[in-house]
Order: C-alpha cells, then structure tokens, then sequence
C-alpha cells in the first residue's frame, strides 16, 4: 500500500537487502539485488510485467540461481511472473527466458487472499484516506516525525473514522498542512509519487477478497520452485493498551492510524475469509507461533490466514512493515506505523535467517532436479 523503491532520501529495502548481502558473504557469497520499482497501486499484471524486464534485463547470460522476494503486493508480482501459464502484456511475455534459472520465490507478508482494508481503500472515502495515510507516513520518514498541527488535524478525522464517520474535509486539511512543511524538491517529488495513487489504482481493486479468488483460479506454482512465505500480525489488545503509554505525541498518532487500519482489516466476510480453501493454514500457523491465533489477526494492512503461502518459514509478532526492516530500533531503523508488536532486531533476523536458508534449500532442490 506504500510501496517504492526510493523517496525522499529513503530506501525501502535497505535494511532487507543489506542483511540479505550479509548472510550470502558468510556463505563465501557474493549476490547482486535489484529492487524493481512499480507503480504503487497499479495492477499486479502491469507490475509484473516490469519485473519480468527488469530480471530479463539485469540476468546476464550466466546460469547463476534466481530468487525473487516480493513484500505484500510485491509477493503477488513474484508469483504471477514465476507462474509458467502467464501471460504478460508486450514485450514481457518474451522475455522470460531465466525462467530455468528461478530457485525460490519468497513472499512478506503478503495479501494471497486478498484484504478487507483493499475493499475499504476502493470507496472514494477510502481513497482519500490512502492518500492521506501515505502522505503523512512518507512525510514521517523525511522529517522524523510529521508537523503536529497537520497530522492532528488527520488524525482526528481517521479517529473519527472508528464510529464510521470519515470527515473528508478534514483530510485534505491535514494532507494540504504536512505537503506544506516540506521543502519544494521534496515536496514535488511526494506529490508526483502521491499523484500515482490518484491516477491508476488497479491493485486496490484486485486485492479484494472476491477479486483475488479469480487471481489463484487462473495462477499456479512453477516445478521446481521453492515457495516459502513470512507471515506477522500484531494483537489488538495489545495495540490498544500500547496507545495510553505512548509519550511521543506522534507515536500516539501513529498508532491510532495503525489502529484504524487494522480495526478495518479485521471485518473479514465469511463467503470470502482470506484464507486458502484447503485445511492446514491454521495448523500451519499454530504451529510456528505455539498458539492459536485469533480469527481477526492481522499486521494492519492483511489478514494474518491471506500471508500463508508454500512452505511458512517464520510467523510472529509485527506488523506489515516491520519484517522489512522498519521497526523501532538502533542501526538506522525508521518505524512507519506504531503498531505495539514489540518487533525487534533479534526477530527481524530470524526472519532473514529462515529466508536465506528457504533460499539455499532452493538452489539445491533446483540442482537436483537437473542432475
């Protein structure tokens, strides 16, 4: 939902990729990582086509392995562009040639099976609130923390929001007053990337629920492959009892943002329940968390039973943007959203620790199957 390559001087994927680069050195490893950059909310068709020529672009004519790691709609990018019946528009459907070369696709948190908060973001109040939302949180990572008069003013109408009320007026109010602080390249460059949001909002739609039972009737997993998946929610009991001990001023906003966001992710319909169709998901994830999550359990943005995927290689405690790095901390973390899950260093890297081994295990299922 916030998703970029690089804004305002601030990488998405830094800590990711530095930690990937890290444990491949230990192995006596070098890898090279390339972040595709696609449009925000634009559909996963037109985004996967971009990645299909950025991995054919950037693949070499070397028979080196392949791995993709996608963060939430990014994970449904990777597996459309994996899958060996799809078609992508243009030139990218020719271009598919390292298909061969593909060891594992690895998935964070991401919407399988669609999210409430997508159907919400697809309302025209629920547009505006994504706006709004994303230009306050990318506003945060470039100051620090945002202006106080201008989130509280946004903050009051997204609190409203918990009575089903959403002041739409308000909204604009607090998004006119956080673009106003930042200095005028930065601000040009938020605009043009919150304009994205306005103009093509493809992916909004598709990650309904009911949408996303049309994306896996017609996808399927390419042999061969290793599929493993990252899953996190964060207890709303939790977060709620968090927000009266907050001391920073933004941080209590921030949370009663996450708070919204992930009361809205929770109202789940029982015809579409976010999960997959065959038992085990549940198993699966009590397994990982030595407990039995709660049906509404989410990391704010999806349904903790959508993130499961192929092999489930960790599952705890954190929230949507967490497992990629932006979670309170020492050595330059910037936590987006205050969200109680207690993430931390110690479980950011485990998770990295399970990928990477995921990754491994990959390369040599892939090197079995060719001998």
């Amino acid at each position: 939902m916030f998703g970029f390559a690089r804004l305002a001087s601030f990488e998405y994927f830094e800590h990711l990729i530095r930690a990937l680069e890290e444990r491949f050195r230990d192995r006596g490893r070098d890898i090279v990582v390339r972040v595709c950059e696609v449009h925000p909310t634009a559909s996963i068709l037109r985004r996967a086509a971009k990645l299909a020529r950025l991995i054919d672009e950037s693949a070499g004519d070397e028979d080196g392995p392949i791995h993709l790691v996608g963060h939430s709609t990014g994970g449904l990018d990777a597996r459309l562009v994996a899958c060996p019946t799809a078609r992508l528009p243009g030139d990218a459907g020719r271009r598919l040639g390292w298909t061969h070369r593909l060891c594992s696709v690895t998935t964070m948190n991401t919407p399988h099976f669609g999210t409430p908060l997508a159907a919400f973001f697809a309302t025209v109040s629920g547009q505006r609130l994504l706006y709004a939302i994303s230009a306050l949180t990318v506003t945060a990572l470039k100051l620090g923390a945002p202006p106080l008069a201008a989130a509280s003013v946004l903050v009051t109408a997204i609190s409203r929001l918990q009575v089903g009320v959403l002041e739409l007026e308000l909204l604009d109010r607090g998004i006119d007053g956080v673009l106003r602080v930042l200095d005028e390249a930065s601000s040009r460059e938020l605009r043009a990337w919150l304009q994205l949001l306005r103009d093509d909002q493809g992916a909004i739609i598709q990650l309904t629920p009911e949408a996303m039972d049309l994306f896996h009737a017609g996808l399927e997993d390419r042999p061969g492959v290793h599929y493993q998946s990252v899953a996190s929610y964060a207890p709303r009991n939790e977060v709620r009892d968090w927000i009266s001990a907050l001391r920073s001023p933004w941080g209590a906003m921030s949370a009663t943002i996450f708070t919204a966001m992930s009361n809205i992710t929770a109202r789940q319909d029982a015809r579409y329940p976010c999960r997959a169709l065959e038992p085990g998901v549940e198993q699966k994830l009590a397994a990982a968390l030595g407990e039995v999550p709660p049906l509404d359990a989410n990391d704010g943005v999806v349904p903790l039973t959508s993130q499961v995927w192929g092999k489930l290689v960790w599952a705890g405690r954190g929230d949507h943007l967490d497992v990629v790095g932006h979670f309170p901390g020492r050595g330059g973390h910037t936590d987006w959203l205050a969200s109680g899950a207690r993430f931390n260093r110690h479980r950011f890297d485990a998770v990295v620790d399970k990928i990477v081994a995921g990754m491994i295990s990959g390369e040599e299922g892939s090197a079995a199957k060719l001998r």
